[in-house]
């Protein structure tokens, strides 16, 4: 079977229910439920910070931007995960292990599972391989399936996935790689493979980069005395005036660190991060006490009954 029908056959399979003769069902249901219960174990056996990098170099974070990388090495201090995100690390784990069952029992070939990988001495473990070819698992939201849809992830890729696979397939001496996401919403899969140095179709910089470079680069980098340059400027917010941190920042567990003048808005669109204010938002504003414990300074009203707004509570408060 060949990657480019994966989407295709695991479809056909939720209809008919129908298992190649090559595959046994219930070894492939034992494997996922085994794979889903040692996640649940690591899950309870960690405290909140392990679902962070750790003060270490890695291949599942070799794309990341430099400077983030100088504060996961030297210990800067970072932000703790919210509840409802550490949520969502643990269902992602969770969907990929369902995710490859669907592939096996579709007929897909799926091996090298939690695989070794290295790459000049900086080491990690692959997803898997499908159908020969190095895939990372993803679930995404509806908005963020879209780079997975058009291939333009290539193109921007704020959180480093297209050099975390490269690195992965560099260190199996693969020149493709790709991704299996799922929309966490809506359950559609789609398929994007890359290839390094290929001569037909797109080219993209970020495909062809120099891994093992990369590689050796951040080795050096992480010991510099000095921490790298932001990396990303500020963008602006709207037409209001305002600057906002860019998503990668937004994202960033540092950006107390790189920006300690950025305050927190509920914007209905989601939290909002401005670091400078010409135009003082209509909506509410996330501050932090003494303790370092958020609170809301309401600018809107209230709910009845007290509650926080629809708009707010979509924000995740």
């Amino acid at each position: 079977m060949n990657i480019d029908t994966l989407v295709d056959d695991v479809y056909s399979f939720m209809l008919t229910k129908e298992v190649p003769e090559q595959v046994d069902p219930v070894d492939v249901v034992e494997q996922m439920a085994s794979n889903m219960k040692q996640i649940m174990r690591t899950m309870l056996a960690e405290h909140e910070d392990t679902a962070q990098p750790r003060n270490r170099l890695r291949l599942s974070n070799i794309g990341k931007d430099d400077r983030y990388l100088w504060h996961v090495v030297n210990g800067t201090e970072k932000e703790h995960f919210r509840p409802e995100t550490l949520i969502k690390f643990l269902y992602g784990n969770l969907v990929e292990e369902m995710v490859l069952a669907l592939v096996k029992l579709s007929g897909h070939a799926v091996t090298h599972e939690q695989a070794p990988a290295n790459v000049e001495g900086i080491t990690g473990s692959m997803d898997c391989k499908i159908d020969g070819v190095v895939i990372d698992v993803k679930s995404a939201s509806s908005f963020g399936m879209k780079k997975f849809k058009d291939g333009s992830l290539a193109t921007d890729d704020p959180f480093g996935y297209v050099a975390q696979a490269k690195a992965y397939a560099y260190s199996e001496g693969e020149a493709k790689f790709g991704w299996l996401a799922m929309d966490k919403v809506t359950g559609q899969l789609v398929t994007l493979v890359y290839e390094s140095g290929a001569t037909t179709g797109y080219q993209y910089d970020s495909v062809d980069m120099d891994i093992a470079a990369r590689a050796r680069h951040l080795q050096a980098m992480v010991k510099l005395p000095e921490v790298p340059q932001h990396c990303f400027q500020p963008v602006p917010e709207g037409k209001s005036g305002n600057m906002k941190l860019a998503t990668g920042c937004s994202y960033c567990a540092y950006k107390d660190s790189c920006w300690p003048q950025a305050r927190k808005f509920l914007y209905s669109k989601g939290p909002t991060y401005l670091v400078e204010v010409k135009n003082e938002p209509k909506v509410s504003e996330v501050v932090k006490d003494e303790a370092g414990q958020e609170k809301i300074i309401w600018k809107v009203s209230k709910r009845l009954g007290g509650g926080p707004s629809k708009a707010n509570l979509e924000a995740g408060f």
